[in-house]
């Protein structure tokens, strides 16, 4: 099944997310590469495709697991969560419709 994690940022973690970046960046690209990933990307904190110093407030990834209790240990697991850019991380089962 599909489902939906949404990462929420710390305030002034902007950082934090470029350090961390790589090890994220390694497993989403591990999902894509299982074929379990159907998209990822950061919420920009202001209305601009580059935010620059305004950062992210966040990032959605939307995978497939077994279940939702691995879906929600993978999330735990994830480098923003050890470095303190995730304050709160959220896993909701998602069913696609379109397109």
């Amino acid at each position: 099944m599909w489902y939906a994690i949404i990462g929420t940022d710390n305030p002034d973690s902007l950082e934090a997310r470029k350090s961390a970046r790589p090890a994220h960046l390694a497993r989403l690209q591990q999902l894509q590469d299982e074929g379990r990933m159907l998209l990822a990307g950061p919420f920009p904190a202001i209305d601009a495709e580059d935010p620059g110093p305004a950062g992210f407030s966040g990032s959605l990834i939307v995978a497939e697991f077994p279940s939702l209790a691995e879906a929600e240990s993978w999330a735990k697991a994830d480098p923003y969560v050890a470095a303190g850019v995730y304050r709160e991380t959220t896993v909701k089962p998602f069913r696609k419709v379109l397109p």
